[in-house]
């Protein structure tokens, strides 16, 4: 499967050396908020893939979707104009909304824009997006739709070479890490690093920290967009044919680890507790976390490392900086100095 070459890879790991000390155990991050500028983020790796399908079909026209301040899909409109698609994008939202943070920047790279409401988006968001697919089309364009996150088969596959850089990486630091620590909202990088780990038999723990949904919710998210991604994975070769159909057969939801308890009051809302954190670790560490995925999946990071959480035994713990600078600026009025 061929791919762009859009990202700033590999990306660093570092060591949050005050916040290793601090717990007890030792912390690295892998900086994939600094995949780019415009495109800055995880969801960068994904669309490496996913556009390349759409230019090789002969598409000319991008249509995702997301919440209002979708790190995704100011990522998609940004790679579509850098390559001179038309990109359109339906977001959700509950009220107008004012223009800022990544929403700003979807009008300012020039993307379609077009609202609907939470039960919409939840229910009929796939319907909507063919909708506006078939409408461009019958101007003349050719779209393609890609789905929340780019969580789907193709997508994934920019996280399961992720997992493969890490490791590469591991060998150049003379370091292992024992478990892999992310934010998940749909999926697909979960699926990605684990679907890696499985294949190639890395045995790392991975856990993805709910910033929405439940459990049973991305766990079974994360088993369909596997066993999507197989069929890639062996026209990409790196499976055969007779291995992939014997991974559908025995993939299961268990495969993957995830960690529903620090959702809060709900996807992008913040606690007090939660912009605290980030507050503390950006003076601590100098690293900004987002509000929407890594404030809340570091929160929970260091709520499982206290006595009793499921993190203790860990030595070697990398965390993923799925980015999100952008989405941190329209909560700023939230946070108390």
């Amino acid at each position: 499967m061929r791919k762009l070459s859009l990202a700033n890879l590999p990306t660093k790991i570092q060591k949050m050396e005050r916040f290793s000390e601090e717990n007890g155990v030792n912390v690295y991050i892998k900086r994939d908020d600094q995949t780019g500028s415009e495109w800055s983020g995880n969801k960068i790796r994904k669309l490496e893939f996913s556009v390349q399908e759409a230019i090789d079909k002969g598409c000319n026209l991008l249509i995702t979707c997301g919440g209002i301040q979708s790190n995704h899909c100011r990522a998609t409109v940004s790679v579509a104009t850098y390559f001179g698609m038309k990109s359109a994008v339906l977001l959700r939202i509950s009220d107008t909304p004012p223009v800022e943070g990544n929403y700003f920047l979807d009008l300012l790279l020039g993307a379609d824009v077009k609202f609907c409401n939470a039960d919409e988006y939840r229910t009929s968001r796939m319907e909507i997006m063919q909708k506006m697919a078939d409408e461009y089309a019958a101007q003349g364009y050719k779209p393609y739709i890609i789905p929340e996150g780019a969580s789907n088969g193709v997508g994934t596959l920019g996280y399961y070479n992720a997992m493969n850089e890490i490791v590469q990486q591991e060998k150049e630091m003379g370091t292992v890490f024992d478990t892999i620590v992310i934010a998940t909202g749909s999926g697909g990088t979960c699926a990605g690093l684990n679907i890696a780990n499985i294949i190639k038999g890395y045995g790392k723990r991975i856990i993805a920290m709910a910033v929405c949904d439940d459990v049973d919710y991305f766990q079974k998210v994360a088993l369909k967009i596997s066993r999507e991604a197989l069929s890639y994975l062996v026209e990409q070769k790196e499976i055969s044919l007779d291995k992939a159909e014997k991974l559908a057969d025995s993939l299961q939801q268990t495969d993957f680890e995830v960690n529903d308890k620090y959702v809060g009051i709900g996807y992008a809302l913040s606690r007090p507790e939660e912009l605290e954190h980030i507050k503390r670790l950006a003076r601590l560490e100098g690293i900004v976390f987002d509000p929407v995925y890594t404030g809340k999946a570091t929160y929970g990071m260091v709520n499982e490392l206290k006595p009793g959480g499921n993190l203790r035994t860990a030595k070697n713990i990398l965390f993923i900086h799925t980015g999100g600078l952008y989405g941190l600026f329209p909560v700023s009025k939230q946070f108390k100095f």
